[in-house]
């Protein structure tokens, strides 16, 4: 039986299927995303949505969906289903599925009158095709598949409507056709495994719709173009691949092909197999240029700087892949400017506009360098990026005032600017500007300086020990004696010149649960007991407490609504690590049973927005209905990294 199961009244309620995705990447940048019964409900949804080199590596929706249709006895059953104006579904093809299951491949079992027709699709690794792999289960009279694709050409941000501009001519290659709708981007080659008809009728299909755009106060309505219908006899028990490639491929290869990828597929079949194959999907390789990234979330993130280093762990030690680790924080470095990291945008337009990306490189390469043990390495291959940060930071020479004060400190921010997580910016406007010196930044520096002066006692830098060595005493003097309160029992958020922030939020976790830390263990109890009893929630941490006058519990509206609760009460998984990390580091073994219940508590989050994942956010409130993205990096990691410490602690 299927580890994410679903029964066929799941399945034909379109109240539950609509609101649950299935999402694969071929490792390489592309992606494939749509609900479990194909309707497409937002505008980053299709069957290959792929990067474009020469376009900054932008990705687009080349082939949005393909519909099938059975055909016996001049009947048509057509399985498509897309939406339309006035909650209209047409046509309604997902009354026909029986089954469906995403273990291996996504797999959907189609039953009309005596025929059953199996659906299977998969990525192909490190290429920009995929393959939907058809199999006649059951049919008791001859059997006609019609296959009518769906084409967008543009980009996963935009929607496209008809247009004279349009290439719509389909030029015929073996056993298929590709097309090229706008100069500039690349052609689509559709191709089958065995021979087939191609009926020229080119239309456009208009007023499609995607509710979770409008859901988002975004634009929700596109055209999308279909050059004509290809048909093919199948008999049964045969098999018929599709394939959809961004470059012509041999059809002789289809059927070996899949079958080869399928086995090297791990299969989604427990709660750990789910988190392991959704880590792998982050990592993106380039082999032209020799890079590994990490692509933040899925369907809309990129590569970010800050979501890299945080995640970075848990997505590859928390599988046991410290090869690929160090491959991406190679690959960051290379692009380090100045002691900073892009923390967005793209190669070729990078922003610079984290004041912790850099600091959570050093919490990465101290994690890399606990897993592996060579500490000598880690210091030949990262210490003269350490040293160079760290004096960036001490000079002064820092965009946004970002700079060490004579009190050890680290002060940053400007008006307008938002350089810590916590970084939405509306009107112009930073919702949470934290100016001063944020609590995290100064956990994180902390630990930066005294894990660099540990690698470099090790290693003999004298140099660098003599002029580094007596920070850390000033930096956790300053640290105590400015943000903590024996009263109120836990730290400041912020503090500056003006006033001090003692808004309840997650932030200060990180200062009691680096493995530096400035605070004493009464202190760091404290601290995390507030946080418990205030924050934690069975989703991860709220961004502020429930008390507070600011608390917003419900994410959701338009971009502006949204980006106002983001931080003001939205709950993220990806700050569990850092309350588990502390907890444990002071209850021990006591403490395990505590985290253990929350790690599995996400089990049933297998089955719920992102099947196999975990999403970017929750709400707030009760019941913590999944948010945002579908699977995010660094609540993934989050997840992956609680199970390491459950284990460790348990010894």
């Amino acid at each position: 039986m299927s580890y994410l199961k679903f029964d066929k009244t799941q399945l034909v309620n379109l109240e539950y299927s609509l609101h649950r995705e299935v999402l694969r990447s071929n490792r390489g940048g592309s992606f494939c995303n749509t609900t479990i019964i194909g309707c497409n409900t937002r505008k980053y949804h299709g069957l290959l949505v792929s990067p474009v080199k020469y376009l900054e590596n932008r990705r687009f929706v080349f082939l949005s969906s393909l519909d099938e249709t059975v055909v016996q006895h001049n009947s048509e059953f057509n399985l498509g289903i897309h939406k339309y104006a006035g909650e209209v579904y047409e046509p309604k093809g997902h009354k026909y599925v029986v089954d469906f299951s995403t273990d291996t491949v996504v797999g959907t079992v189609y039953r009309v009158g005596g025929v059953q027709l199996c659906k299977e699709s998969l990525l192909v690794d490190q290429k920009e095709q995929i393959l939907l792999r058809y199999t006649l289960l059951d049919a008791h009279s001859p059997t006609k598949l019609r296959f009518r694709p769906f084409l967008a050409f543009r980009s996963m941000h935009a929607l496209t409507h008809a247009n004279h501009e349009a290439n719509t001519y389909a030029i015929s290659i073996k056993n298929g056709v590709s097309i090229q709708m706008y100069s500039g981007l690349p052609t689509l080659y559709m191709q089958f495994s065995k021979a087939v008809e191609f009926i020229p009728v080119p239309d456009w299909f208009y007023g499609i719709e995607y509710p979770k755009e409008q859901e988002r106060g975004y634009e929700y309505s596109e055209d999308l173009f279909v050059p004509g219908y290809f048909e093919v006899d199948i008999k049964k028990d045969e098999n018929i691949i599709f394939s959809a490639s961004l470059r012509e491929e041999n059809p002789a290869t289809f059927k070996r092909h899949f079958v080869t990828q399928l086995e090297r597929r791990l299969p989604r079949s427990s709660y750990m197999h789910c988190l392991t194959n959704a880590a792998q999907q982050f990592i993106i390789r380039n082999d032209e240029d020799k890079t590994t990234e990490m692509i933040a979330g899925y369907p809309w993130f990129g590569v970010w700087g800050r979501d890299t280093f945080v995640a970075l762990p848990g997505i590859t030690l928390g599988i046991d892949d410290h090869k690929t680790c160090r491959e991406v924080l190679n690959t960051m470095v290379s692009r380090m400017e100045g002691g900073l990291f892009p923390n967005m945008g793209s190669r070729q337009n990078p922003v610079f506009n984290s004041v912790d990306a850099p600091l959570w490189f050093f919490s990465a390469v101290q994690q890399y360098a606990e897993y592996t043990g060579k500490n000598a390495e880690v210091w030949k291959l990262y210490g003269e990026t350490m040293k160079a940060i760290l004096e960036n930071f001490r000079n002064g020479s820092l965009p946004y005032s970002i700079r060490m004060h004579d009190n050890g400190l680290i002060y940053a921010g400007e008006d307008g600017k938002a350089l810590t997580w916590m970084d939405v910016v509306v009107n112009g406007k930073a919702v949470t500007p934290r100016i001063g010196y944020p609590v995290e930044i100064q956990a994180l520096w902390y630990n930066a300086v005294k894990f660099t002066l540990a690698l470099a006692e090790e290693a003999g830098d004298r140099k660098f020990v003599n002029a580094w060595k007596d920070l850390p005493e000033l930096i956790a003097g300053s640290f105590v004696a400015a943000f903590w309160d024996e009263e109120k029992g836990y730290l400041a958020d912020v503090v500056n010149s003006e006033n001090k922030d003692w808004s309840i939020r997650p932030n200060q976790v990180f200062a009691a649960s680096l493995p530096y830390s400035m605070i004493d263990d009464e202190i760091k109890k404290s601290v995390l007991d507030v946080v418990n009893s205030q924050l934690v929630t069975p989703r991860g941490l709220r961004t502020l407490s429930p008390d507070d006058p600011n608390y917003k519990g419900i994410y959701g509206g338009a971009q502006e609504e949204r980006d106002l609760a983001y931080h003001q009460g939205t709950v993220w998984p990806w700050l569990l690590e850092g309350f588990s990390a502390g907890w444990l580091r002071i209850h021990k073994k006591s403490g395990v049973a505590y985290i253990n219940s929350l790690v599995h508590g996400f089990e049933e989050e297998m089955t719920q927005h992102g099947l196999g994942t975990i999403s970017e956010v929750y709400n707030g409130d009760p019941p913590h209905q999944a948010k945002g993205a579908i699977s995010q990096a660094w609540s993934v990691a989050a997840l992956l990294q609680m199970f390491k410490m459950i284990e460790k602690y348990s010894a």
